[in-house]
Order: structure tokens, then C-alpha cells, then sequence
């Protein structure tokens, strides 16, 4: 899909109705320093400076739906322990309806403790039951299952984990039912037997876990693509997903297989990846995309998870901007106002330093390139308020602007040092720094910093304001007074 296309998919996923089944749990994060080894052992002693809990397993799919703008249900079963209070709350928190979700005297809540120190997992330390649940409990959950299905759900997300929640009788009636009422149905498979997921849409399993459950040693593409042929057919599936990590991800269809490359970035951890892969995957279909746009987008999502620490969400807005770096650059560099002001919180709550310039740049000249190229190298990415033309006549008089916002956008988007450009009919970018929030407010230097519009708002939240001289005698106005002067002779 070309960029417009990828836009398009992505627009269609708020809103959609996925049901996900599974394995709850409770991913606790101990974020500290590691300076020092230990004198009773060889190992490193981990200070710790933070603790996080976060949604993991299934949970982790929720996240991911919810952070797509879904409407999620849930069905699973909690330990009636102090973790499943834990879990139960921060699955409420995020407005989600609990009526599915089952907690079980003596079970114990799924907690998984990673330790993190110097942006690396030192340690994971697993608490659990993997026991199944009781026949009792699966009729409750099938019945359960049964009443969300029939509420309009577009997409069932199986999300198993091998703790006991997804047995495989439990497996085939949830399978049966979505297929019967028509409704696309994923697994994110685990164990040696793959074939209680017969008769599903699509399972993704990683290369590992294909591995795993057909016995046989994977060394190269080709034993992939024989094995992925294989067992979608042995299978049922309409379509199967075979992740393989730095090497992309492979889909099986009946009339063929296709691979989509890894996008090529720095992986930090690839916890969680799967369940980003599977939560957009799911939401896709439930869209009414096709398998390939489907897993197109899943491909573009995983990058995007990788490169973050721990079980991470991944939204829309961020796919877009992965997508971005796969398209022209001006087709993606231009940007709403709300739009811009979501990436921008996503990439400043991943330590990017935000700059922001703006202005009219009517005919654009070697003073404004140097300008722009100076106020890029203040910060990691620039942002560029552009005046619409309406805003322009009101500055500068109804002769001006001699080239359309449009035009002017797209000139300005080609230019390397320029990351965002976005337009604003004010008649000052007050009010599109209050929506942007930059860390970095740049003029030019025939400004004072008192007369600096906006200065007062960056300050009070800790940004700054830099002002950047001019090239002398370069202006807009005195490229229009020299052809003038050249032409009326």
C-alpha cells in the first residue's frame, strides 16, 4: 500500500468491535540502575528507582486495541487474588466492561517481574498457575463469550498464553461460534499442538513456536515457506502469519505466500511485539481490510513496538509515522493540527526535543533555507507553523502571497531539515503553540525576545526561545522589488 492507501486503512480502525479471549495478567516493571556487582554473587545489583504495573498477556492486546481507538470485550478469568484486584482496576480505568471477566477462588493472577536497568531486562521472574479451568467455568465463559459475539462484534482476538483459560474444548466451541456468526476469528498460538486452532482465520505464531509444534528445524526461507504452506492447509485457515523477528513477517494465503520486511530500525525489546502484531491484525479485519492490507499494517506496528522498552502500545498516529518513512517525505511530513499534536506527545514522551518556527515563506529563498537548517539543529525534529493565504492578506495585503498554501506546504515539506509542516489562519501561531507545546520556540533575529509571540507559554512549562539572524539582504520582498525593477524596464 502506498502512503494514501496505509492512511486510509488506518482511519478505519477507531470504532471497530473486537472481542478478545484469553489470558490475563499483570506485567510488573522495576526500572533502576545497575552499577555495581554483588559481593555474594557474580551478578549485578540492580537499584531500583521506579515501579510499574502494567496489562500483560491478553491485557496487552486490550492495550493495544484501546490505544487504536477500538471498542473492546473481554472474557477471561482472574485469580481472586490481590494481582487480580490489580488487573481488574486497570482494565476499569480504561472504561472497559467487566462482565466477562471471571475471578476463581485459589487461582493464582498470572504476575511476570521484569527487571529493567540501563534501558536492558537483567531478569524476569514468573508467578502463576497454568492449571485449566473447570468444565463449570468454561460454560460460563462460552455463554458469555456467546452474549458479546451477538452484540455486533466485527473481530475475535484468541489470545493464548498456555495458563488454563483456553483449554481446548473451549477452543473449538469459541472457534465454532465466531465462524457460525460470520466474524473473522485470531489466535496467537502456543504449545506443541497447533491443531485445536483448526478452522480459524488466522494464526500468528512466531518462528520459534511454528517451530515448536510441527517438530521441525526452520534454517532458512524456504523451510518457512513449506512449513507456513503446510499447515495452513492442514489446518483450515483462511490465512496464516509467521513472524520472524529482524527478518519481517511472513503470510500464507490459498492462492500464495507474501513476506513483508522488518522495518529497518534499533530494536530495545521485543516483549509484547506479538500482541501488538495480533491486536492491529485484528482490528484490521474487523475494519473489513483484506488479509494482506491487514498484515501490512501489523508489519508496520511491530516495528514501531520494538523499539520501545517493555509490553508497549502502538497507535494509530504512530503507525502513520512509520509508514511516513516508507513514502515521499512531503506526502507525509503534512499535517492536521490535532493530528501533529498527537505525534508530537509521542515522540516528546520518548525524549524527543521538539523545535517550532513559523511564518509566511512567500517565495522561498537561501535566507529562509538557512534559517530552517539552523533551527533544526537546535532539537531532534522541526516543526514549521505555515500562514494560510486568508492569514497572509490580512499581514501583508491583498497582493500576497504570490504561491498558494498548498504549494507552499509541499515546497517546504521537500526540504530535509524540515520534519512537520502545518498551516494556521490566526493571525498569530499563539494558539497553535498552545495545541503543539514545542520544547523550543525559534524567531529570527530582527526580533526581541520580549516581543517574541508565545515566549511567555513556552517558558511556563520549561521550553526555551532561540532567535536565529537572517541573511542579510535576503527577503521576499526584495526578490519581488528586483523583479520589478527588471521587467517594467
Amino acid at each position: 500500500m502506498n502512503h494514501f492507501a496505509i492512511e486510509k486503512a488506518i482511519r478505519r480502525l477507531p470504532g471497530v468491535s473486537v472481542l478478545v479471549v484469553g489470558d490475563l495478567m499483570l506485567d510488573e516493571y522495576l526500572w533502576g540502575r545497575a552499577e555495581r556487582v554483588s559481593p555474594e554473587a557474580p551478578v549485578p545489583v540492580v537499584d531500583v528507582a521506579r515501579q510499574e504495573l502494567r496489562l500483560g498477556g491478553a491485557g496487552n492486546v486490550i492495550n493495544n486495541l484501546v490505544a487504536l481507538g477500538c471498542r473492546v470485550g473481554i472474557v477471561s478469568v482472574l485469580g481472586n487474588d490481590a494481582d487480580g484486584a490489580v488487573v481488574k482496576q486497570l482494565l476499569a480505568d480504561k472504561g472497559l466492561e467487566l462482565s466477562g471477566v471471571f475471578t476463581v477462588s485459589g487461582r493464582v493472577t498470572t504476575r511476570k517481574t521484569r527487571v529493567v536497568a540501563t534501558g536492558q531486562q537483567m531478569i524476569r521472574v514468573d508467578r502463576e498457575s497454568r492449571a485449566a479451568i473447570e468444565d463449570a467455568l468454561k460454560d460460563r465463559l462460552a455463554e458469555s463469550y456467546e452474549q458479546l459475539l451477538s452484540a455486533g462484534v466485527q473481530a475475535v482476538i484468541l489470545s493464548d498464553y498456555g495458563k488454563g483459560t483456553l483449554t481446548s474444548p473451549l477452543l473449538r466451541r469459541l472457534i465454532d461460534l465466531a465462524r457460525q456468526a460470520g466474524v473473522p476469528v485470531l489466535v496467537d498460538p502456543k504449545g506443541f499442538d497447533f491443531k485445536k486452532y483448526s478452522g480459524a482465520s488466522i494464526i500468528t505464531p512466531n518462528r520459534k513456536e511454528a517451530s515448536l509444534a510441527t517438530g521441525r528445524v526452520l534454517e532458512n526461507a524456504e523451510d518457512i515457506l513449506d512449513l507456513g504452506e503446510s499447515m495452513r492447509r492442514e489446518l483450515a485457515l483462511d490465512a496464516l502469519l509467521i513472524t520472524r523477528s529482524e527478518e519481517g513477517m511472513t503470510l500464507f494465503l490459498e492462492d500464495g505466500s507474501r513476506h513483508l520486511r522488518a522495518n529497518a530500525r534499533e530494536v530495545y525489546d521485543v516483549s509484547g511485539a506479538g500482541d501488538t502484531v495480533i491486536a492491529v491484525l485484528g482490528a484490521a479485519l474487523g475494519a473489513g481490510l483484506d488479509f494482506t492490507s491487514a498484515a501490512e499494517l501489523a508489519n508496520l506496528a511491530a516495528g514501531v513496538a520494538v523499539g520501545k522498552i517493555g509490553t508497549s502500545t502502538v497507535s494509530c498516529e504512530e503507525i502513520l509515522f512509520e509508514a511516513g518513512g516508507q513514502s515521499l517525505e512531503m506526502d507525509r511530513k503534512i499535517k492536521g493540527r490535532d493530528s501533529l499534536q498527537t505525534i508530537l506527545q509521542e515522540l516528546q514522551d520518548q525524549g524527543r526535543k521538539v523545535v517550532f518556527t513559523n511564518g509566511c515563506f512567500d517565495l522561498l529563498h537561501v535566507g529562509h533555507i538557512k534559517y530552517l537548517q539552523a533551527a533544526r539543529q537546535l532539537g531532534d525534529l522541526l516543526v514549521l507553523g505555515l500562514n494560510t493565504d486568508a492569514s497572509i492578506r490580512r499581514l501583508k495585503g491583498q497582493k500576497r502571497p504570490l504561491i498558494d498554501q498548498t504549494e507552499r506546504s509541499h515546497i517546504l515539506a521537500a526540504l530535509s531539515c524540515v520534519d512537520f509542516v502545518t498551516v494556521f489562519d490566526e493571525d498569530t501561531p499563539l494558539e497553535l503553540i498552545r495545541t503543539l507545546r514545542p520544547d523550543i520556540l525559534v524567531k529570527g533575529g530582527d526580533y526581541d525576545l520580549d516581543g517574541v509571540v508565545g515566549r511567555e507559554l513556552v517558558e511556563s512549562y520549561g521550553g526555551r526561545v532561540e532567535l536565529i539572524q537572517f541573511v542579510d539582504g535576503r527577503s521576499t520582498t526584495n526578490i519581488i522589488n528586483k523583479i520589478l525593477t527588471s521587467y517594467s524596464k
